[in-house]
């Protein structure tokens, strides 16, 4: 370490300033090795979707998943009609947040995967295995989520065997923990989660669920801008799934739209 006291310890190596005492990566190598720099014409961001606000909530009959249906590509809006809910089998769902693209492949080859099992087994995974898996796949992308391709999703379904709905949340290195009751992810994910906390008791019914699942989408997209709101005047409305014990099902469009509407009358 230099003696001057005058030096900085941070920037580019140079007089007074040894390359180890550098903690920037980017630093070490523009100021010791400039020859290992990326070309000028290589951009620093690539446009890369990325999917903002899902949630899941548990019910008095299983499971609601749902998520805004905006895109962004840094500053701008990608796609307004994105699915970020997907059908795993007959009686899950699995939600992302996250780059889009590497989110869908992940969805299609878990969707794949317990296909070929019920198939190979003639019985379906357990809901606790499907979880467990999903979890191993989002531990197999942490390289790529070391590059910014970071996907967290949200998985719910029904348990056969305990007789009620499950809902788990992961991190990006594919830790997963179950949630009692609700959580959301995503960019929108904290002002979705106050919503969820004031408004979710135990015993919703389905209409009371799907209410506050759209309330709390609304109060996100008001609060983050790369969260999409219902828009009415297109028809765009955030995307419901059910998860019960009769399987999973869509929430019809007019029903989305009752509970937006409800919402907004509400707060008049």
């Amino acid at each position: 370490m230099s003696d001057d006291a005058s030096s900085p310890p941070y920037g580019p190596p140079g007089p007074g300033r040894p390359i180890g005492a550098n903690p920037s990566f980017v630093d070490l190598i523009t100021g010791g090795r400039p020859v290992f720099r990326a070309p000028a014409d290589v951009p620093s961001e690539l446009a890369i979707a990325h999917g903002t606000t899902v949630l899941g909530l548990k019910y008095a009959d299983g499971v609601v998943m749902a998520g805004d249906r905006r895109a962004t590509e840094g500053y701008s809006i990608a796609d307004d009609k994105m699915d970020k809910v997907f059908p795993a089998d007959d009686l899950s769902a699995i939600s992302i947040a996250g780059a889009a693209g590497q989110a869908v492949e992940i969805v299609k080859l878990f969707q794949l995967e317990l296909e070929h099992y019920e198939k190979i087994t003639g019985d379906r995974l357990s809901l606790e295995g499907k979880a467990n898996r999903l979890g191993q796949m989002i531990r197999g992308n942490l390289p790529l989520a070391m590059q910014g391709l970071v996907v967290v999703p949200l998985f719910g379904g029904f348990d056969e065997r305990r007789a009620h709905g499950r809902l788990f949340r992961y991190d990006v290195t594919g830790g997963r923990w179950e949630e009692e009751d609700y959580h959301a992810n995503g960019s929108g994910g904290r002002p979705a989660k106050s919503t969820l906390k004031k408004r979710w008791k135990p015993g919703l019914s389905r209409d009371d669920a799907v209410k506050v699942a759209v309330e709390a989408l609304l109060d996100a997209s008001q609060e983050d801008v790369a969260t999409g709101g219902p828009d009415p005047t297109r028809g765009i409305f955030p995307l419901v799934y059910t998860i019960t014990a009769s399987g999973v099902d869509l929430v019809g469009d007019d029903d989305v739209r009752g509970a937006y509407e409800s919402v907004v009358e509400d707060r008049r």
